[in-house]
């Protein structure tokens, strides 16, 4: 499989299969192939990870696009405008993505729900919580929320990251939950009341403009119900 990334900040992931190959994909998120592209829907994997998916942010289903009888060309696009990152999952490199971060993968990746180990992050993680972790092997494209940043932790290096700004980590990082100190900071210092923090060894990927900052920034502007 070889694939191109174009367009930016509204990217799509244009895919080149030779004959046989197949991508799969969880939300409707494939915008052109060639005619030679079959879809089937299927549990991937079974009814178990089928319901992890679901509480993962993604769908029980899994479509998958075979190319047949010879090369095939399937492209998809991103939900949001950002971009596109193409990470290569090995059995000894899993990763653990956002909630409804991941777009496509060939087929020998497995998608499964991953839960913040620690208790922090499981009562006080918010939408970090529940997050998605990608094993198995082949190349996986990651929809991240606005410009992707990169950095490579040390061991016991620390980041301390605002909730709905991690996009990606490498599995060998740990996750936790603190709190920020000070009453006024908490108050009036507008950055909520919960930070995530990541400790390495390990890459990680966050996004500059999460989906639910910019539904939080528009809001005001909306008319409210009656």
């Amino acid at each position: 499989m070889k694939y191109e990334i174009v367009g930016e900040p509204m990217p799509v992931v244009i895919c080149d299969l030779n004959a046989g190959e197949s991508m799969i994909t969880e939300k409707g998120s494939m915008v052109w192939m060639s005619p030679n592209m079959e879809m089937s829907t299927n549990a991937g994997g079974g009814i178990g990870k089928a319901f992890g998916r679901m509480f993962s942010g993604e769908s029980m289903f899994q479509n998958s696009y075979t190319a047949q009888k010879g090369p095939g060309m399937i492209a998809f696009a991103s939900s949001f405008p950002g971009s596109i990152k193409a990470v290569e999952i090995t059995p000894e490199r899993p990763v653990v993505v956002q909630k409804s971060g991941f777009l496509a993968s060939e087929q020998g990746v497995e998608l499964s729900i991953f839960f913040q180990k620690k208790g922090g992050a499981g009562f006080f993680g918010g939408e970090g919580f529940i997050m998605q972790k990608l094993s198995g092997r082949g190349m996986a494209f990651l929809e991240i929320d606005g410009y992707a940043v990169e950095y490579e932790l040390a061991a016991g290096q620390k980041m301390v990251v605002d909730t709905g700004n991690l996009a990606m980590v490498d599995a060998t990082c740990s996750i936790d939950i603190q709190t920020v100190k000070g009453v006024k900071n908490v108050l009036f210092g507008g950055e909520g009341l919960f930070n995530t923090v990541v400790t390495g060894p390990g890459k990680i990927i966050l996004q500059t403009m999460p989906v639910s900052g910019v539904a939080a920034a528009l809001a005001p502007f909306f008319p409210s119900g009656s």
